[in-house]
């Protein structure tokens, strides 16, 4: 595998791709520069070119036939730049993307069209509101995992690809959980709501998931634990960290009838609360595998 790690020329930093890079590079590194755009032929008889990365550079400009070499590229690290939509044509072999740190503000429709083995897209950290996202603005894709957080959100999108198994919207400005707001996610194992306004959760909003194995609702403003949490037999952790949760009933976590939960909880973090511990009955967590899975903390206001 050829590995080519331009940093600086004559020390000073890269300002467009190099010439001349050998056909036979795996995996072109272009981080850390002041590249400003990446031109129609920069990349031209790369074909052999696994992963490129051009990461934390000064692009806000890709020309619509820079990727049309790179059939076989896989990885397209484009964090830290100055982009305001998705470079066009990505290569159709692609499978992971990350472009987050950029400035975009819109994702149109058929952004990602004809990306069908995209697996992972990371786009946090753009100043993206949630009308931003055209209506099939992630037409197409099948993706697993997909984190959007630290945008402008105010609620959970609802156009995203139902295949996906992880969902990160954490540091939003979410304000609830509407009744049908996951009922496209299914295929849930993780969804990460940390670090939002969240007053409220509707109840049954959270059946729609029924695969759900972890929960992230630290850092928000509920005032009860969320109402479905006993009839999700697989979830196994829960965040509830840094809230205004005063009380905890004896069947907020655990459903009543015996063999219900399909998996024990081995996480449970409730510190940063105004509950006081020694009022939760011991009950409460009867279907928690272990004590040392609770965290209760003292609270300070």
């Amino acid at each position: 595998v050829t590995i080519y790690f331009p940093k600086s020329v004559s020390e000073k930093d890269i300002l467009r791709v190099p010439k001349n890079i050998p056909s036979d590079t795996k995996f072109l590194d272009l981080q850390n520069n002041r590249i400003t755009e990446l031109k129609e032929n920069d990349f031209r008889g790369l074909t052999n070119l696994y992963a490129l990365s051009v990461r934390n550079n000064k692009i806000s400009k890709v020309h619509p036939k820079t990727f049309a070499p790179l059939k076989r590229m896989q990885k397209l690290y484009f964090s830290k730049n100055l982009m305001s939509t998705i470079p066009k044509n990505l290569p159709a072999s692609l499978v992971e993307l990350r472009i987050h740190e950029n400035r975009i503000k819109k994702v149109a429709a058929g952004a990602f069209s004809g990306l069908g083995n995209m697996n992972c897209i990371e786009m946090g950290a753009n100043p993206i509101q949630n009308s931003g996202f055209e209506p099939g603005a992630f037409k197409g894709l099948r993706l697993n995992f997909l984190r959007i957080s630290d945008a402008k959100l105010t609620g959970v999108p609802k156009d995203l690809p139902d295949s996906l198994h992880e969902l990160h919207l954490d540091h939003n400005q979410i304000q609830a959980v509407e009744l049908e707001d996951l009922s496209r996610y299914k295929n849930l194992y993780r969804l990460g709501l940390g670090f939002n306004h969240i007053r409220n959760i509707e109840q049954s909003s959270l059946l729609y998931l029924p695969r759900l194995r972890e929960l992230h609702l630290d850092n928000n403003r509920l005032t009860h634990v969320p109402q479905d949490l006993p009839n999700m037999k697989y979830l196994q952790v829960v965040y509830l960290h840094s809230n205004n949760i005063s009380q905890v009933g004896v069947d907020d976590f655990c459903p009543r009838g015996f063999g219900m939960k399909k998996a024990f909880y081995n996480g449970i973090s409730l510190f940063e609360n105004p509950v006081n511990y020694w009022e939760v009955q011991p009950a409460t967590f009867r279907c928690v595998g272990d004590r040392f899975a609770i965290q209760f903390g003292n609270y300070k206001k």
